[in-house]
């Protein structure tokens, strides 16, 4: 989407920052945000077991910011047993109630920086569009604290992206949309993938505690009526933060342009990353063989 980045944080909502707590925005919207959010491609949970070598059943995963269980789902089909560390308690509490009957999965409300878990004991530290609202100086060292020896670390980040061709104008259109509310990022619309460099690879290596990443791509779309896409977009941090009048203007001209089109839908797609490390032998060494 135009003037958001891959999360759903408006550029313009940027100067926000040191006064509104953006990763806090999500909980004021749980009910809403387990309706409209999308999960994840099947084969990326083929690609995690795959890669981390967790074939089986059984494996102890620490999952970090799940919202509403968005991956969370997947993970417990598997056979995982997951303690899903979401720091939203409004979004802990649904998640709490959807997920019941899963499978074998705990909720802890709390932010995971001040999460107290045992040492050593995890196979899998997992976090689905949520990494990046993390401390990177407290999340590398407390994951790799958390995992056996030879257990991963996978980080999953989420872009709106526009393939050339195939994808949708409107996202090019509703930029003078953006940039009339005062929340245009400048861009002119979202980048095609192969523009969108793997995120968190330089972060992972440089850690000290983790092997460089294996980088899987997915890119897939979804069709959205109006009503669906102003409620999706309704659970992004960015669209939640700016004012009322910023958000009544945005969502009257996407409404507006919509509305205009044959037949009624956009479709956005979607870019997801998945960075897979394995927790270095000795996190002290950056010569441990991973």
């Amino acid at each position: 989407m135009t003037g958001v980045d891959g999360d759903g944080n408006l550029a313009g909502t940027a100067d926000l920052a040191g006064t509104f707590d953006l990763a806090g925005t999500f909980d004021a919207v749980a009910e809403l945000y387990e309706r409209v959010r999308p999960t994840y491609p099947p084969e990326l949970f083929d690609d995690l077991a795959r890669l981390t070598g967790l074939d089986g059943s059984g494996a102890r995963v620490v999952e970090i910011g799940p919202g509403t269980g968005q991956a969370t789902r997947s993970l417990l089909r598997r056979g995982w047993s997951v303690v899903a560390v979401e720091r939203g308690p409004q979004l802990a509490a649904v998640a709490d109630r959807v997920l019941a009957g899963l499978g074998d999965v705990q909720v802890s409300v709390g932010p995971f920086e001040a999460w107290r878990g045992p040492a050593g004991t995890f196979d899998l530290v997992f976090a689905a569009t949520a990494w990046h609202w993390l401390d990177p100086a407290i999340a590398y060292p407390k994951a790799a604290n958390l995992l056996r020896p030879g257990g991963h670390l996978a980080v999953l980040s989420t872009e709106h992206v526009l393939p050339q061709p195939g994808g949708d104008p409107f996202f090019v259109h509703v930029e003078d949309a953006y940039t009339a509310a005062g929340l245009s990022d400048g861009q002119g619309g979202p980048k095609p993938p192969e523009a969108i460099p793997a995120p968190e690879v330089g972060a992972i290596t440089a850690s000290g505690v983790f092997a460089p990443p294996t980088v899987c791509r997915y890119v897939w779309s979804r069709d959205y009526t109006t009503d669906e896409y102003l409620a999706l977009i309704g659970t992004y941090s960015g669209h939640i933060a700016a004012t009322a009048h910023q958000r009544q203007v945005l969502y009257s001209a996407i409404r507006r342009l919509i509305g205009q089109r044959p037949g009624g839908t956009v479709r956005k797609h979607y870019l997801n990353v998945l960075h897979v490390a394995r927790r270095l032998e000795d996190p002290g060494s950056p010569r441990a063989r991973p």
